[in-house]
């Protein structure tokens, strides 16, 4: 192939390799665990990267494929070129485009890739009418390294919720996060210093969700690059540190119509929602037991999803406070008319993660599931008689019951696919498995000494 069949976007990425002096360029792409890899190439192979792909052997990757069909290629995204802002050095930078995974035996994308899984359900979101857009806010902590360059867990600051310097002391490498994620094509709208010492959150712009699972990618890397330049370790573990508050991503849903109206505004609603609003809203909370195995991976994310650390674990939705699984935050206009689905975190893949979310509120749509009334009460201040009363559940207390709900749960496990869904169950069941049989130093402090 030529270089006059590339495309114009992929054009346009020749060009900037040559103004933005790229020697390298880095190939990423997602594995079922949300791990971003990556083939490092010559820039000067950016063209055969766009005509003919770049092969990489997929036995490797975590939830791929066996080693007798191993063989995959990489088709880069043009959409996605950016230069790696701690790369760039005047003369020469490293630049990344984020991949698609193509079957070689079939040439088809690849039903194991994470972002084809998120592209199938936004397709079924547009045979609706809709496109989908989506606005995490991913916390993190930051840890003190020790003398040989390894995470501790002795937080950077002392700081609380939304203090500032001296107590924020980590707001100075915030701010070059913000410039690295910016100079990477990020619309930053906050950044401030969460409840629990050493925790932040850096919040961009919504956008498609196909883009915003992108964006989640490359703000983990970001962050953690550009904290270790600060010898500083970055972490998306949800609960580092016991008996304080864990890191989450709420992530902020709406669907647009093929006319740029937003489906879930309603202003003769009590909630501004719209009946189409509250069915997908219906279908998260129906299915909600089954996507946290997907939203919260983790055996470390349910150290996180119990009451009185501000995390939600009550199967409910309100319009007023936080207590519940989703939230309908204030929207100034009509346009920003949306839900906040409040229990998942950053640990998660975030291709699967939306995959999960928007397929059952799709489901909700199609369904026409009648929302349940919200819970403008505490639900933490309520004893379990009363919870009882009002029909709330609650969420699988560890991941062996969120994968026993997942896999009882056609609609999530369809939003997967069958290679994803037999993969991701296969590893995470390893992982409870592995969990279950350690001895932890809690155990041995309580137990070795009185029995």
């Amino acid at each position: 192939m030529t270089s006059g069949e590339l495309t114009a976007a992929e054009e346009d990425v020749l060009d900037q390799i040559d103004e933005e002096g790229v020697d390298f360029l880095r190939l990423q792409f997602t594995d079922i665990l949300g791990v971003v890899k990556n083939v490092a190439v010559p820039a000067r192979q950016a063209e055969k990267a766009f005509t003919e792909g770049i092969y990489f052997d997929g036995s490797s990757i975590e939830g791929f494929v066996r080693i007798q069909e191993s063989d995959m290629r990489l088709k880069p995204d043009p959409e996605t070129f950016a230069v790696l802002p701690w790369r760039a050095d005047g003369d020469s930078a490293a630049a990344r485009m984020i991949c698609d995974v193509i079957d070689t035996s079939t040439g088809e994308p690849f039903e194991g890739d994470p972002r084809y899984v998120l592209k199938q359900a936004l397709e079924r979101a547009e045979e609706m009418g809709y496109t989908v857009n989506c606005a995490p806010e991913p916390e993190f902590f930051m840890f003190e390294e020790d003398e040989d360059g390894r995470a501790t867990t002795n937080t950077a600051d002392h700081g609380g919720y939304f203090d500032l310097a001296p107590k924020d002391l980590a707001s100075d490498v915030r701010r070059d996060i913000i410039y690295g994620l910016e100079s990477m094509g990020f619309e930053i709208e906050a950044s401030h210093h969460e409840v629990a010492e050493g925790q932040y959150e850096i919040n961009f712009e919504y956008d498609d969700a196909l883009t915003t699972a992108d964006n989640v990618g490359t703000f983990r890397t970001v962050v953690r690059a550009i904290a270790a330049e600060h010898d500083l370790h970055a972490t998306f573990m949800p609960k580092p540190i016991p008996r304080i508050n864990g890191s989450g991503m709420h992530t902020h849903m709406s669907l647009m119509t093929e006319d740029g109206e937003n489906a879930f505004h309603d202003g003769d609603d009590e909630f501004d929602l719209s009946d189409t609003a509250k069915s997908f809203l219906a279908g998260i909370l129906e299915h909600a037991p089954a996507i946290t195995a997907v939203s919260n991976p983790t055996v470390n994310s349910y150290k996180r999803l119990v009451p009185g650390y501000e995390a939600p674990v009550y199967v409910a939705w309100s319009d007023r406070n936080r207590s519940a699984l989703i939230r309908k935050p204030a929207a100034r206009v009509p346009a920003a008319s949306r839900i906040e689905a409040r229990f998942p975190d950053p640990s998660c893949n975030p291709y699967l993660a939306f995959a999960a979310l928007i397929n059952a509120g799709l489901e909700g749509i199609e369904k026409d599931l009648e929302c349940p009334d919200p819970i403008r009460e505490n639900i933490y201040d309520f004893d379990e008689e009363k919870r009882k009363e009002y029909g709330i559940e609650t969420l699988p207390g560890n991941l062996g019951e969120a994968i026993d709900a997942l896999e009882e749960d056609e609609v999530i496990l369809d939003a997967l696919g069958e290679h994803v869904g037999e993969k991701f169950l296969e590893a995470k069941k390893h992982e409870y498995g592995e969990y279950i049989v350690e001895v932890s130093q809690w155990e041995l402090d309580n137990y070795l000494e009185t029995f």
